[in-house]
């Protein structure tokens, strides 16, 4: 296997940890991905570097049917990362969406619990197309008026059931898309509507 982590580790996660939290703090903005690493092929880099950032060993880890296809992606995750990987939905931590057309419906992962809200997966969804412009408009906690985001492609039915996962707060997921070395986030709390 030919395929890297992070060139300085404890380097790179902070800024990739730090771009997340300030993606899923600002909903609709852009954050660069300023790191090098070298996944497989099958795995982009934007959810490699995420998901090296974000996983270790007690954080199970969900992959969809393009990157479970893909066993390298399995052994280099379980490698650098130790994270266990679960075979639905509802038992992930994080779950790594490459193809948005093969995202399970939102309700098939864990919302969490009212009393534990944090137990709820967060989806890491690869687009094509990632810009703060027109596509759709968020409103809502981090926020100051409205802001827009476009990205594309989305998964089926994602703005109908994004609308169920928010009115499930402070149970629902959380979202981070990815594409071309950047990140925007979607909490639960963000109202999304068609621009």
């Amino acid at each position: 296997m030919n395929a890297h982590a992070f060139a300085d580790p404890v380097f790179d996660a902070q800024r990739v940890f730090r771009a997340a939290m300030n993606a899923l703090a600002r909903p609709g903005t852009l954050h660069q991905l300023d790191t090098i690493v070298r996944p497989p092929a099958h795995l982009p880099l934007e959810l490699a570097a995420l998901v090296l950032t974000l996983a270790d060993h007690e954080t199970p880890l969900w992959l969809d049917a393009a990157l479970t296809g893909a066993p390298e992606v399995a052994d280099y995750l379980r490698f650098h990362t130790g994270a266990p990987l679960v075979s639905h939905p509802r038992e992930a931590a994080f779950a790594l969406i490459s193809d948005p057309a093969l995202c399970p419906s939102l309700a098939n992962f864990a919302p969490g619990t009212d009393e534990y809200p944090d137990r709820s997966t967060t989806l890491l969804i690869q687009v094509g197309t990632l810009a703060a412009a027109h596509g759709f408009s968020l409103r809502g906690p981090g926020i100051a008026d409205v802001a827009s985001l476009h990205a594309d492609p989305l998964p089926p039915a994602f703005l109908r059931e994004w609308a169920m996962n928010r009115v499930l707060f402070p149970r629902g997921v959380d979202v981070v898309f990815a594409a071309q070395g950047m990140i925007a986030g979607l909490p639960r709390t963000t109202d999304v509507e068609a621009a």
